[in-house]
C-alpha cells in the first residue's frame, strides 16, 4: 500500500494528462485508495496475455515513445490481442542476452512471410519421414529458449529462426497468428529503423509476393480481437 497520491482536482488532471489508467487505482475497505503496483510478468506463464497486457499498458504508455516493439494500442488503452500473442511467443522463445533485439527481428521476419514456416515444417517432415513433427498444443508446453551471444548475433538468419520454431514443435496457426505483430514491427522499422533498409525491402516485397499466391494469414479466432 503507498500514500494516497491524489490529493486534489489538480492531481487528477496531472494523471488523465500522463494516462495512467484508472483501473490500476484500487479503494481499500476504509475508503483510501492505494495504488496497485504492477510487477514484470511471470517468465515462467509467458502467454499470460492478461498480465503482460497490463504491463504494457503501464510501461508503454500511449503518446511517450513506444519500446514494445510490435504491439498496437491506442489512446482508448485498446491493445490488438494478434501483436500481443506475437510478442509474447518471441519473448518465450528468446532468452534475455544482448543478442535478444536480433534473435526476435529475425522471427519476426518469419512470422511476417506468409507461409514461410508450412514450407519449412513440409520440408522437414518429407526429410524425417520417421519422425514427422508434431505440433505442441495444451496448458503446458516445453520451450527451448535460444541464446545467441552478442558476437554472433549478425550471424543468426531466418533458417535459424525457423529451426527454433521447428526444435520447440510451435504449431502453424501459432505462426499465421502472429502475422499481424509482425506487420505492426515492420511499420515501426519503417518509421525508427534499426534492421538495414534492404533487408527491411526484402522482406517485404517477399511478404507482397507471398499474399498475392495465399492471401492473408488466418488468425485463432478465439484469441483474435
Amino acid at each position: 500500500d503507498l500514500k494516497n497520491p491524489i490529493q486534489g482536482p489538480e492531481d487528477m488532471d496531472l494523471i488523465e494528462r500522463q494516462h495512467i489508467p484508472m483501473r490500476f487505482l484500487c479503494v481499500k475497505e476504509n475508503g483510501t485508495s492505494a495504488l496497485r503496483i504492477m510487477h514484470a510478468p511471470d517468465p515462467a506463464h509467458p502467454f499470460d496475455l492478461e498480465q503482460v497486457a497490463q504491463y504494457a499498458l503501464i510501461f508503454g504508455q500511449p503518446g511517450l515513445e513506444n519500446t514494445w516493439q510490435g504491439i498496437a494500442f491506442d489512446f482508448a488503452f485498446c491493445m490488438h490481442w494478434q501483436t500481443l500473442f506475437g510478442f509474447a511467443l518471441c519473448q518465450a522463445l528468446c532468452t534475455n542476452s544482448a543478442a535478444k533485439s536480433s534473435v526476435v527481428r529475425r522471427l519476426v521476419l518469419v512470422m511476417v512471410w506468409p507461409r514461410m514456416y508450412h514450407e519449412a515444417v513440409a520440408s522437414y517432415n518429407a526429410a524425417f519421414l520417421e519422425r514427422l513433427l508434431v505440433a505442441q498444443y495444451g496448458s503446458h508446453l516445453n520451450i527451448l529458449q535460444v541464446h545467441v551471444p552478442n558476437d554472433q548475433a549478425h550471424n543468426f538468419s531466418d533458417n535459424n529462426a525457423l529451426c527454433v520454431l521447428l526444435h520447440n514443435c510451435i504449431l502453424l496457426d501459432w505462426i499465421d497468428h502472429a502475422y499481424t505483430y509482425g506487420m505492426v514491427y515492420l511499420e515501426q522499422q519503417f518509421h525508427n529503423p534499426t534492421m538495414s533498409m534492404d533487408i527491411f525491402k526484402d522482406v517485404d516485397n517477399k511478404r507482397i509476393e507471398h499474399l498475392s499466391c495465399y492471401g492473408t494469414p488466418s488468425a485463432i479466432l478465439q484469441w483474435d480481437g
